[in-house]
């Protein structure tokens, strides 16, 4: 698998990387065709499991690299590191607050950002568009940085192991967005369309990480800081207070660490 995508255009390996992310999402999102909805339990379980995953993914897919490549470059390590986690996480604040969104599992009445009178599919949509976006840059600025950085299968291992991890978590997501509007009275194919069309947003924003990583490769180690600090914004503002809301705390705590191990050994076994 690494030896064929060596082969291919840093963004072709984004698009791809991407448009496998967005298809995991849209198969959570045809879980409604099956008419048969996941206990609430198994939905907690599977949200703090993307938790653990997105975390782990921030450090050993982006940070450990960010930090590597700043060193090479001569720069010190702590630098790009925390530049860019702080810009990622002040980028999605900044976002929170200019998009109209509301989080799975709420009433429309508690809808973040300006007011708006979208419906509640639409605001669902966006808000899982607006974390799903991080997630995309987070794969293109990963192998545009793994061709940039010249012979470095390890970049392009961490790559992969990257992308098969945010598509574990992508699943749950589907459900999440597509399964409330079903439960609502939404048709089924009106809900899958939802829960899918929250994670187009992957290979666009894929492509151009990969782009800009490449044109720009002194911010190599900025750009994959910025990728971890935008997914750890989205991890501790929605993923792990959606996974407890139901009120089972220690099962979703513990497949937030099962997420975590998970990726941990993806990224580990494959870098």
């Amino acid at each position: 698998m690494i030896s064929w995508f060596t082969g291919l255009a840093p963004t072709l390996q984004a698009l791809l990387a991407g448009g496998f992310t967005w298809g995991v999402t849209a198969l959570g999102a045809a879980m409604v065709f099956l008419q048969c909805e996941p206990p609430p339990a198994l939905l907690d379980a599977m949200l703090g499991f993307a938790a653990g995953v997105m975390i782990a993914a921030s450090f050993w897919s982006l940070l450990q690299p960010a930090i590597e490549l700043a060193a090479a470059q001569g720069t010190p390590p702590w630098i790009p590191a925390t530049v860019g986690i702080l810009l990622g996480a002040a980028f999605l604040r900044v976002a929170d607050q200019l998009l109209p969104h509301l989080h799975p599992g709420l009433p429309t009445s508690a809808a973040e950002g300006p007011p708006t009178p979208w419906r509640q599919s639409t605001l669902l949509v966006l808000a899982i568009t607006l974390h799903n976006i991080p997630e995309g840059l987070a794969v293109g600025v990963a192998f545009g940085a793994a061709a940039a950085a010249g012979e470095r299968p390890a970049l392009l291992s961490a790559a992969i192991a990257l992308t098969i991890g945010i598509g574990l978590q992508n699943f749950p997501e589907g459900v999440a967005v597509a399964m409330p509007l079903r439960r609502e009275g939404v048709s089924a194919g009106r809900s899958f369309q939802a829960g899918q069309l929250s994670a187009l947003v992957e290979p666009v924003a894929a492509v151009l990480g990969a782009w800009a990583v490449q044109a720009v490769s002194q911010l190599l180690p900025y750009a994959l800081a910025f990728a971890a600090g935008a997914m750890l914004y989205v991890v501790v503002e929605e993923l792990i207070p959606e996974a407890q809301r139901g009120g089972r705390t220690d099962m979703a705590t513990l497949a937030t660490i099962v997420g975590f191990v998970v990726m941990m050994v993806l990224d580990v076994a494959l870098g």
